[in-house]
């Protein structure tokens, strides 16, 4: 404990993605040595170059972590000089839509082959309720260490939401829990020296279910406005505008929107995590499942729309035309590629016969990817090249600011909007259709 009080317990961040990165350079500027972890050297380069590769991290403060002492490595028997370690590994589904551990589990036997006497292991990565007794430590006790006395485990769920610029990894308050009193003591200790609140809760499993309800919360209303938007598109009604009227009201409703999909690693994949492990206790989750389809549905829902505008418009299907997708990344003004919907769009209408071009600030080239590594070093159109003619439709799939949507309407086309980006910026209608 006096390690952590005084802050010279070496921290360990294993996983420098989206979570484990914030992470690791909140804990070196509030004055933690710390030391980044992950098995892709680029990024580990990166780390050591002082460079941010995340939008949630800026250029001064990864550099000021590093002058603090950050470093990164790939030799996990550096785990050894860590009193306290992270993990903030992906936690996706596999092919069948079950919770795929496997990140976790090969992080824990890491973990068990250097650990020593005395560390504290936080898990962060979102899954099901149990985990981290359950799966993650029996792993931790193959080290020969006793849970509880020798080595403590912990679980506090990440809160990372890429393009907000009202909270941080050190503003967001952070739920802890411990297996165990002293597991407790110890994890509450670390992050009120790291981030601004802590919100203790009992035990490990509430922690992960809080987690979880969180994604399903958002998931689930999400699906709602999903289905609201095909009901009142059949009543000639506009969701967009309905919602906002709604959301005038000063209690009882919150307002979520529709959109062509779900992205982002947590609120397409949570749910299901937790639907797959109700079924041991032979609980039904009609709810969340229904959400689910009606979420998973939309992309297809999308092209369908524009299959029968482009045919409408040029009497014409999708095959041989050339759509343009307007932004790639999950959600606007990010360059996060995670289970973004405009992926679906593309397979969908690659799938259908069309050429697609995509325009994107944020992502000038596609990342590889879990899914979807076909797409990987596909390069963005350059704006400058767009022309009237070109193409058979514009899809706006994230409504980034900095696209020229003037320029868009000018391509004498139609244009698919699943954001209502041009009417939230007062621009002509006469060929926009929102879908």
């Amino acid at each position: 404990m006096r390690a952590i009080t005084d802050r010279t317990a070496r921290v360990g961040v294993i996983g420098l993605g989206y979570v484990g990165l914030p992470l690791a350079v909140t804990a070196a500027r509030r004055g933690f040595p710390v030391t980044g972890f992950d098995v892709d050297p680029g990024k580990i380069d990166k780390v050591m170059a002082a460079t941010s590769y995340i939008d949630a991290v800026s250029p001064q403060a990864m550099q000021e972590a590093c002058a603090k002492g950050m470093d990164a490595t790939a030799d996990f028997a550096r785990l050894s000089t860590c009193q306290v370690i992270v993990i903030c590994v992906p936690t996706p589904l596999n092919p069948q839509r079950e919770p795929d551990l496997s990140y976790v589990e090969k992080t824990g036997h890491a973990i068990a082959a250097h650990i020593r006497p005395g560390t504290l292991v936080v898990l962060e990565s979102t899954t099901w309720p149990g985990t981290t007794d359950e799966v993650l430590g029996p792993i931790l006790g193959t080290s020969g260490l006793t849970l509880g006395e020798e080595i403590f485990l912990a679980f506090s769920p990440e809160r990372e939401d890429p393009g907000n610029t009202a909270f941080n990894t050190s503003s967001i308050p952070k739920v802890v829990a411990g297996s165990g009193q002293i597991a407790g003591d110890l994890v509450e200790a670390f992050y009120a020296r790291v981030v601004d609140r802590t919100v203790r809760v009992s035990t490990t499993q509430t922690a992960e279910a809080v987690k979880i309800t969180e994604n399903i919360f958002r998931a689930v209303n999400i699906a709602l406005v999903n289905e609201l938007k095909l009901v009142y598109d059949a009543m000639g009604i506009d969701v967009w505008e309905v919602i906002d009227g709604a959301a005038t009201k000063p209690f009882g409703f919150m307002p979520f929107y529709p959109g062509p999909g779900l992205g982002g690693h947590c609120i397409p994949i949570d749910p299901f995590y937790l639907t797959w492990k109700a079924r041991e206790f032979e609980v039904p989750t009609r709810f969340i499942e229904l959400a689910g389809e009606i979420n998973t549905r939309m992309p297809h829902h999308v092209i369908d729309r524009l299959r029968a505008i482009v045919d409408a418009d040029s009497g014409r299907g999708l095959k041989g035309t050339e759509i343009l997708l307007v932004g790639v990344a999950y959600k606007k003004n990010v360059s996060d590629m995670r289970e973004s919907p405009a992926m679906k769009l593309m397979q969908l209408l690659d799938e259908a016969g069309a050429k697609v071009s995509y325009i994107d600030p944020h992502v000038p080239e596609i990342p590889p990817m879990r899914e979807y590594r076909q797409y990987a070093a596909r390069q963005a159109t350059d704006p400058a090249t767009l022309a009237p003619g070109r193409f058979a439709a514009v899809l706006i799939a994230t409504d980034h600011d900095a696209i020229d949507y003037p320029a868009l309407l000018a391509l004498d086309c139609p244009v698919i909007d699943t954001r209502n980006a041009i009417t939230r910026r007062g621009l002509a209608m006469e060929r926009v259709v929102k879908v």
